[in-house]
C-alpha cells in the first residue's frame, strides 16, 4: 500500500517521534479481526474456547484470521457482530460512566457496531435511539439492530439538525462522526484513495455542525461521546476544543489500563483517547467524553403522533412474546409492533418529530384474519419460545433457507420456527409437502458457492434467547 506524501507530512507533524512506526503499521501489517458476542442471546465463553479476549471489552474476541462470515448462521442471526476491537472501547466507556437506565442517542449509527455495543453495555431499562441520515445505510442499520434482538431500540433516519427539536431529551448522545477515515486505511483502499487535506477540512466543518446540533438534544449534566476513525487533530482534539470553548463542556476521564497502550490526546490537556495500530491491536480510533453543564432541563414540547391503522389484530398474537404483559401492541399500517409499556410516550414523541424506521419488536403483518410472524420476532430476545412449533435443521438446509429457497421440514402444518444448533434462524409456513420461505428477501445470501462445511467462528452448541 502506498500512502500520499501529504499524509506522511501530516503524520510527521502530528507524531514527530512515532510517525514512522504508525506509517509502518498502516502500510505493512495486516489488520486484526475481532468479533463481539451477543450475551443476551446466549453467546458466551463456552462457545468461544481458545479465542483471545479483547482487553477492554469482556464480550470481544480476536480471531486468527478473517472467516466467511456470510455463511455462518451464528453471524446471520445476531449471535455475534464483526467489529474492530478499537471500536469496542465504546462498551468500556459506557460501562465505566453510565450507572443507571438512560435515554441514549447514537446520532451517526450505521452500520450499527457501536449501537449494538451500547445496547449490550447500557444498564437494564435503558432506551436506545439509533439514527442514520443516509437511506441505504439506514437500512443496513435496521438489519443489524434487528439481528441483535433488543426490544428497547428505535431506528430513525434524519439529519442531525432534526434532533434539535428533541431538546434536553437524551441523557447520553454518541456522535461517531463522518470523518476522513485515516484510521481505516489499513483495511480499506478507498480510504487511501479519497484522502486529501481538503477532505479533512470538509469533515471537520461537518463534525462541528453535527456536535452543535447534538448538544441541543442532550440533557444538562448529560454526556456526549465523540469519536472518529481518523488521526489528525483537526477532526479530533480541535472538535473537542470547539465544544469546550462554545458550550462550556468539560471532558470526562475514562479509566484505562496501562497495558492497553491507549495513546493520550495530542496537544491538549483534555481527556482524549487514541487507539493506534502501532500500539494497540485494532484500527485507528479517537474518542472523548464531554459533560454538558448542569442546569434546568427544558424537555421538548411537541405534539405526539398516535399510531394509525387497524384497531385490532388477530387474537393470540400478543402471546408470541415472552412476558407479554410488559408490552403494548400498536398498528403501523398492516404491521403489528410491540413496544415496552414504559416506551410508549417515547415512541409517540419520536413519531411526531422523526422518520422512524424500526421500533420495539415487529411481531408480524396482518393478512385477512391471520398474522404472518416477522423475521424480527424470530431474532428477538423477547420471543416466547413456546409460541411456535420448532424444527431443527442441518447446515445445508439453513443455508438453503437463507438463500430464499423452498425447504422441506419435519414439523406440524402452519408457522414453524426453524432453528440451527438450537438458535432461531427464522420462520417458514409449513404446507406439508413443502414450506413457504419467510426469510426477508433483502437479507438473502446471493452467493451460490455455499461452503460444504459450516464456518466454526463460534463453536456450535445450543443457544436459547435470554441465556448466557
Amino acid at each position: 500500500m502506498e500512502i500520499s506524501q501529504q499524509f506522511i507530512a501530516q503524520l510527521q507533524a502530528l507524531l514527530p517521534h512515532e510517525w514512522e512506526a504508525l506509517a509502518a503499521a498502516i502500510t505493512t501489517t495486516p489488520p486484526a479481526v475481532s468479533i463481539r458476542l451477543n450475551t443476551a442471546k446466549g453467546a458466551h465463553e463456552a462457545r468461544t474456547t481458545g479465542l483471545e479476549p479483547v482487553p477492554w471489552c469482556p464480550a470481544g474476541r480476536y480471531l486468527a484470521g478473517r472467516e466467511p462470515f456470510t455463511f455462518d448462521t451464528a453471524f446471520q442471526t445476531g449471535l455475534y457482530y464483526v467489529q474492530d476491537a478499537s471500536s469496542m472501547f465504546i462498551a468500556h466507556v459506557i460501562g465505566s460512566l453510565v450507572d443507571g437506565p438512560v435515554r441514549y442517542l447514537d446520532l451517526c449509527a450505521a452500520p450499527g457496531g457501536k449501537t449494538t455495543a451500547a445496547i449490550q453495555a447500557l444498564p437494564p431499562g435503558s432506551t436506545v435511539v439509533a439514527n442514520e441520515v443516509m437511506p441505504q445505510r439506514a437500512r443496513v442499520l435496521c438489519e443489524n439492530v434487528t439481528k441483535w434482538g433488543s426490544p428497547r431500540c428505535f431506528v430513525t433516519s434524519n439529519p442531525a439538525s432534526d434532533f434539535k427539536q428533541l431538546r434536553h431529551y437524551f441523557d447520553v448522545v454518541a456522535v461517531d462522526a463522518p470523518c476522513s477515515g485515516e484510521g481505516m486505511m489499513r483495511k480499506e483502499a478507498e480510504a487511501v484513495a479519497q484522502w486529501s487535506p481538503a477532505l479533512v477540512r470538509q469533515c471537520a466543518a461537518l463534525q462541528r455542525s453535527i456536535v452543535d446540533d447534538a448538544w441541543h438534544a442532550l440533557k444538562p449534566g448529560g454526556l456526549l461521546i465523540y469519536s472518529t476513525c481518523t488521526y489528525n487533530s483537526e477532526e479530533n482534539e480541535q472538535v473537542v476544543q470547539h465544544l469546550i470553548d462554545t458550550c462550556q463542556a468539560t471532558t470526562v476521564e475514562v479509566p484505562v489500563e496501562a497495558g492497553w497502550k491507549v495513546h493520550p490526546g495530542i496537544g491538549t490537556s483534555a481527556h482524549c483517547y487514541r487507539f493506534m495500530p502501532h500500539l494497540t491491536r485494532g484500527e485507528g480510533l479517537f474518542m472523548a467524553v464531554l459533560r454538558k453543564p448542569e442546569g434546568k432541563a427544558r424537555p421538548p414540547k411537541m405534539k405526539a403522533v398516535k399510531a394509525r391503522g387497524r384497531a385490532a389484530w388477530p387474537r393470540g398474537t400478543e402471546h408470541w412474546l415472552d412476558c407479554a404483559g410488559d408490552y403494548s401492541l400498536a398498528m403501523r399500517g398492516d404491521t403489528i409492533v410491540a413496544i415496552p409499556h414504559d416506551l410508549e410516550s417515547c415512541a409517540a414523541l419520536l413519531h411526531g418529530a422523526l422518520h422512524v424506521l424500526h421500533e420495539g419488536i415487529t411481531l408480524g403483518t396482518v393478512k385477512g384474519k391471520n398474522c404472518v410472524p416477522s423475521h424480527a420476532l424470530a431474532l428477538s430476545t423477547a420471543l416466547n419460545p413456546e409460541a411456535f412449533a420448532r424444527c431443527e435443521v442441518d447446515y445445508a438446509t439453513a443455508m438453503a433457507y437463507m438463500r430464499g429457497e423452498t425447504v422441506v421440514v419435519d414439523a406440524p402444518r402452519g408457522y414453524v420456527l426453524l432453528t440451527h444448533h438450537g438458535s432461531p434462524i427464522g420462520f417458514a409456513n409449513n404446507l406439508g409437502s413443502r414450506a413457504n420461505n419467510l426469510y426477508p428477501k433483502p437479507w438473502r445470501i446471493l452467493s451460490t458457492h455455499i461452503p460444504a462445511q459450516e464456518p466454526a467462528v463460534v463453536t456450535a452448541g445450543s443457544c436459547v434467547h435470554g441465556e448466557g
